[in-house]
């Protein structure tokens, strides 16, 4: 090997040797993008739109898709008037019919995605009271402000349920467990969590027979009744189409390991509901039935959409047709 040779590869080994020994130090670091923060208005503990909250912040599964969501607790009426006033411009309790409702009034909003098919209950320990028409005479305890109550009462109706006929007494969604459980009323209608968690506490209640399902498949043609899920102010959206990306994948990655990890998922959900159990909510998540998580675009739901936005005409929930420019298009998987 010639002395030019030699000169040349002593002088590579040395770069190289050097290079090792500096380490991280000797290359100049990137700079790490800052979190966007999106501020997300939630109904409160327990509710569907709490329920991945848990999951998320504590896998940091948002930080993981490059945003930070300060996930904000308000009742039902609270949610409502902060989100449709624009406070908030993005709503992760966005119960589908609210979306409606709220773009029949000028407000131009989209549902986003779906987090949760639709599942409601009435339960009640009066052993008088086996059906839906068994109601009426009787008080009944609801967040009528709700969609999920919205819902129950498209599928009462279709059972000739006369609402005129039942007393009904209006509650936030924390109270509905506390009334069932103090033997406040005749029946209450609720969802889960609640639902498992008042079962859990009081076997002797039992669950009328909605038959949800079968009146579902048949006016809509579609197993799935999209119910729950994130929607935005179009404004904001046009402003942060990146943004609603990464919600999307953060949502669908607390579901997919949520359904993976029910053990340990059901213990992160029961630690931020008061009085819940974790052996309740893991049942919950493994058999999903009632859950109903089912993360999807609301273009990939439009038919399960636009059958829920008819049953709110049919039952007079909705005074207009619902423009269909509230089902975003633009989220893909």
């Amino acid at each position: 090997m010639n002395k030019t040779i030699r000169r040349i590869v002593c002088v590579a080994i040395r770069t190289a040797c050097f290079a090792a020994l500096s380490g991280p130090a000797a290359v100049p670091a990137l700079a790490q993008a800052p979190l966007k923060k999106i501020d997300m208005v939630v109904f409160g503990q327990p509710s569907l739109g709490a329920f991945l909250t848990p999951i998320i912040k504590q896998r940091k599964l948002d930080e993981k898709h490059g945003i930070d969501i300060n996930f904000v607790e308000r009742t039902p009426d609270a949610y409502i008037a902060q989100f449709n006033s624009g406070e908030f411009q993005v709503g992760g309790s966005a119960a589908l019919l609210s979306v409606a409702v709220a773009s029949n009034q000028g407000v131009k909003v989209s549902y986003l995605f779906n987090l949760f098919d639709y599942f409601g209950a009435v339960v009640t320990d009066r052993p008088d009271i086996k059906t839906i028409k068994d109601l009426e005479g009787k008080q009944l305890v609801a967040a009528s402000a709700t969609t999920n109550y919205a819902m129950f009462k498209w599928l009462a109706l279709n059972q000739s349920l006369d609402f005129n006929k039942v007393a009904v007494q209006n509650t936030a969604t924390p109270g509905l467990v506390g009334y069932a459980l103090a033997n406040r009323a005749d029946a209450v209608q609720l969802w889960e969590p609640g639902y498992s968690i008042l079962l859990a506490k009081k076997p002797s209640m039992h669950a009328i027979d909605l038959d949800i399902k079968n009146q579902w498949k048949k006016f809509s043609g579609t197993d799935h009744i999209p119910y729950l899920g994130v929607a935005a102010h179009d404004d904001w959206i046009r402003k942060n189409p990146d943004l609603v990306a990464a919600m999307y994948a953060t949502f669908k990655d607390a579901a997919d390991w949520l359904r993976a990890n029910p053990a340990e998922g059901a213990g992160l959900v029961a630690a931020a509901i008061k009085g819940s159990d974790p052996a309740v909510m893991r049942k919950l998540i493994e058999d999903n039935s009632r859950l109903g998580i089912d993360v999807q675009t609301a273009a990939d739901m439009r038919k399960g959409i636009e059958a829920v936005y008819a049953a709110g005409r049919q039952s007079g929930y909705l005074s207009k047709d619902v423009d269909k420019a509230t089902i975003y298009t633009g989220t893909r998987k």
